[in-house]
């Protein structure tokens, strides 16, 4: 996903996404420790995926104080 994708949805579906996101990067992190994890590079994406919504939820934030 890129950040125009996620610059355009609202906070509330972002945070649903960061959710669903911190699961997927916990099921990941189990699947490496137990040896079953086939796709290594996943975690290396989703890992930057939390980041990239993480970012746009905090400028969305910025954002909306300044303009109050």
């Amino acid at each position: 996903m890129d950040a125009q994708e996620l610059k355009s949805k609202t906070p509330d579906q972002l945070k649903d996404q960061l959710v669903a996101l911190k699961k997927e990067a916990f099921n990941l992190r189990f699947q490496a420790a137990t040896g079953q994890l086939e796709n290594t590079a996943r975690m290396r994406v989703v890992r930057r995926d939390v980041a990239r919504v993480k970012t746009i939820l905090n400028q969305k934030a910025a954002e909306a104080a300044a303009s109050n």
